[in-house]
């Protein structure tokens, strides 16, 4: 089982604010998952329909597979089990397309490159060992995972964290594509917090899926759009 921290203290909350800052070029990647289909075929036209598309985002993706990640790391983490922290890094990129393995992996070492010399627990520590001798591929949500560890971010602040940055990131692209307001969007981000809070709190799977019922659907009916990787 996790041990879950009641709370975290504010060098920890500090240094995840200026990590995942996308601000800061430490790089960061966010796949649409469909957004300019769904906007073309006007499934998504004003701040309520992105409400829905990025809460299914969310059901339909992260919970599903970002989230079962990040527990089974935390486990791992937990029970000094870094034979499987290798396994886990190892094999996330089989469940992507080619480019989001790709930008997983660079926007990984991008983040490594600057936190390898924060950790001070043993096995994270030896995770991070791994990663500078080539045994890991240091994708970041792994990667970031292990140093929310370290830092003793509890997994569910963690991933209200990690998720709201997506968020953020995916509607901030919406403003060049559609004609929803900033203000609008701004308020419709607020709305989330007890959205995650509900479903962060739930019991994340066990079985990692990386179906998306949500993308499927809006890109085969729209085959002359892609999904699109926003990078920094």
């Amino acid at each position: 089982m996790v041990k879950h921290t009641t709370h975290t203290n504010l060098k920890s909350l500090s240094r995840f604010l200026q990590i995942l800052d996308g601000t800061f070029p430490s790089g960061m990647f966010v796949h649409s998952f469909g957004l300019e289909p769904h906007i073309v075929k006007e499934v998504v036209y004003d701040e309520k329909s992105l409400k829905i598309y990025l809460k299914n985002l969310i059901i339909d993706q992260y919970s599903k597979m970002e989230f079962v990640y990040i527990k089974k790391v935390y486990e791992a983490l937990e029970n000094d089990r870094l034979n499987l922290i290798k396994k886990l890094d190892n094999e996330y990129g089989a469940y992507l397309t080619y480019e989001y393995a790709k930008a997983s992996k660079d926007i990984g070492e991008n983040y490594f490159a600057q936190i390898k010399s924060l950790p001070t627990k043993d096995i994270v520590k030896k995770y991070f060992k791994n990663i500078e001798n080539k045994i890991c591929e240091v994708n970041e949500i792994i990667v970031l995972s292990a140093l929310a560890y370290d830092l003793d971010i509890c997994m569910e602040d963690f991933i209200v964290m990690w998720t709201k940055k997506n968020l953020i990131n995916i509607a901030a692209t919406t403003l060049k594509i559609s004609r929803i307001k900033p203000s609008q969007i701004q308020q419709m981000l607020f709305e989330f917090d007890e959205i995650l809070e509900n479903i962060v709190f739930e019991k994340i799977n066990e079985k990692i899926t990386n179906f998306n019922p949500l993308f499927e659907e809006i890109i085969f009916s729209h085959k002359n759009l892609e999904p699109k990787l926003f990078v920094t």
